[in-house]
């Protein structure tokens, strides 16, 4: 299909001028950069994992035993209405004999999972759980809410690192700036797993006495990264 030629060379010129912003804008001086800040944040929330793993010769008779334990535990967590409870994994597995083909008894663990902004609560009832099941691991974190209040706030400090660093580049290169684009992210992670290596004997002794917890704080940092421009004079 054949076009008019009037409506080619309007084609061309209006490609022209659409191209005339884009080629003004490389006239200045691109600069990459990158600002980082950080708040502390309480960690407030405190998730624990309690479990009982108990072994027998078949799964039948395994099952209530470990099904008993779990329900008791249960009704000792009850009271406990500031603390959020849930049921984990739970899982059944053979044990063999050393050639790996006989099965010589039978393992079986089930969890629970337990999630609390009131520490205190959640100590005291970690304390009468030991009697009951062992304390696999506890992580304290700040809470959504208070990892957010201080994300928004690290934002503010880092977009005023990076307005400071622009101004900076500009000043050196003798002329104006403006931000082309920016890129906001956070760069921090949960802290890890505490995992709380306890022996038979000091979980009986612990059994009923709360367990410590000290919260601490978490640092929340977020990065900023993008261009500027910088107009020649």
């Amino acid at each position: 299909m054949k076009f008019p030629l009037w409506l080619l060379l309007a084609a061309c010129v209006s490609g022209a001028n659409a191209a005339e912003p884009s080629a003004a804008r490389r006239e200045g001086i691109v600069v990459d950069l990158n600002a980082e800040a950080s708040r502390l944040a309480q960690n407030d929330l405190a998730r624990a994992q309690a479990y009982i793993e108990l072994g027998d010769a078949t799964p039948g008779p395994l099952a209530k035993k470990v099904n008993a334990a779990m329900q008791a535990a249960l009704a000792t967590t009850k009271p406990y209405t500031s603390v959020k409870v849930r049921s984990g994994n739970t899982s059944t597995y053979p044990v063999y004999s050393k050639n790996g083909r006989t099965i010589e008894s039978w393992r079986m663990r089930s969890e629970l999972l337990l999630e609390s902004k009131d520490q205190a609560a959640l100590s005291e009832l970690l304390g009468k759980l030991q009697s009951q099941l062992a304390v696999g691991q506890l992580t304290l974190e700040p809470s959504e809410d208070t990892a957010r209040e201080a994300e928004n706030a690290a934002i503010g400090d880092a977009i005023a690192a990076f307005n400071a660093r622009a101004k900076i580049v500009a000043a050196s290169l003798g002329g104006n700036w403006r931000i082309l684009h920016m890129n906001v992210s956070n760069t921090s992670g949960m802290p890890p797993p505490r995992p709380l290596m306890r022996s038979k004997v000091a979980m009986a002794e612990a059994a009923m006495a709360d367990m410590p917890v000290e919260a601490g704080e978490s640092r929340v940092s977020v990065n900023i990264s993008g261009q500027i421009e910088i107009d020649r004079k």
